[in-house]
């Protein structure tokens, strides 16, 4: 930009220069002003250059660092089995969703939220709350107490506009404990798709939330779909959002969990006319005892689970 407006101040004062002369240049001026466009104009090109360069560079260390934070989730955990599925909507894979899962000696522990907006910015405040999730997750007791953690260690990476929805569940024979910090409801999975909507709301991350410990039944025989607003929000032409409804319910009650998250993107997609406007994570969680097979060790969900859902 500096070059750009030198060389303009440097064209201008030698167009002056000639007109000053009878409008006709000298040839050691038109020998200057050739010198002015090449210097300056590959100055310019350098610099802009520099700055792909550098973009470029931003670029590849937000995704080594997205990459290293949603990493994919163990398949089971505590007697409990796991599934998650991540889709961005950026042209550069960076998205502003996260999870992560946590073996802690409460029990099974997992994260999902939605950081406002998308790219680099977004890819760096993702890391810095499953960081403080990954820091507070084992030492907390109490899930309250954790989500006040996650606020006060990212408080001071955010902008003035920015939050980040959260959810945190926690999983105890037979229930499931969450705390919701402005995050869209979890779906229990059973005879119905149910939300389990909190009682009392409470503001995101970096709004001053004050969430309520919430405990739901959640037994053998029932699945939990944690999700972000790309699914609820996922609209068609019309602007009508997808409902989570016995669409929903049966592509969650498909035999494995990789299964029911791929239907449940291709349902998201196929509602949104063939591409997601949003950034999209799904987390499948199952109390289950699951036994190998003789199919190449493969795990397979419990008789039970598919009685329920169908």
């Amino acid at each position: 930009m500096i070059w750009s407006v030198a060389l303009c101040v440097t064209w201008s004062v030698a167009l002056s220069v000639a007109d000053r002369h009878g409008g006709e240049p000298s040839p050691a001026a038109v020998v200057f002003d050739c010198l002015v466009l090449v210097i300056g104009g590959g100055a310019v090109v350098h610099g802009a250059r520099r700055r792909v360069d550098r973009e470029a560079a931003l670029v590849r260390v937000a995704q080594r660092s997205q990459d290293a934070v949603l990493r994919p989730l163990a398949a089971e955990v505590g007697g409990v089995g796991f599934s998650s599925l991540y889709r961005s909507v950026s042209e550069f894979g960076l998205g502003g969703d996260l999870y992560d899962l946590a073996h802690t000696p409460y029990g099974p522990r997992v994260l999902i939220g939605d950081v406002r907006g998308h790219g680099p910015e977004a890819a760096v405040l993702c890391a810095a709350t499953v960081g403080a999730f990954r820091e507070g997750a084992c030492g907390m007791p109490s899930l309250v107490d954790l989500a006040a953690h996650l606020d006060a260690r990212i408080r001071g990476d955010l902008g003035p506009e920015d939050f980040v929805t959260v959810l945190l569940a926690e999983f105890a024979p037979g229930e499931v404990r969450l705390v919701n910090c402005g995050h869209p409801a979890p779906l229990r999975i059973g005879l119905r798709a149910e939300p389990l909507a909190p009682s009392r709301p409470s503001a995101p991350l970096g709004l001053g939330p004050r969430p309520q410990l919430q405990r739901a039944r959640l037994g053998v025989g029932e699945r939990l779909l944690l999700h972000t607003d790309g699914l609820s929000e996922a609209r068609d032409a019309h602007g009508t959002m997808l409902p989570l409804d016995d669409r929903v319910r049966e592509a969650a009650c498909l035999p494995l969990l990789q299964e029911c998250l791929d239907a449940l993107l291709s349902l998201a997609t196929t509602h949104a006319g063939g591409s997601l406007q949003d950034d999209l994570a799904l987390i499948m969680c199952e109390p289950r005892c699951a036994t190998p097979t003789g199919d190449g060790g493969r795990i397979h969900d419990p008789p039970v689970i598919r009685d329920r859902c169908l």
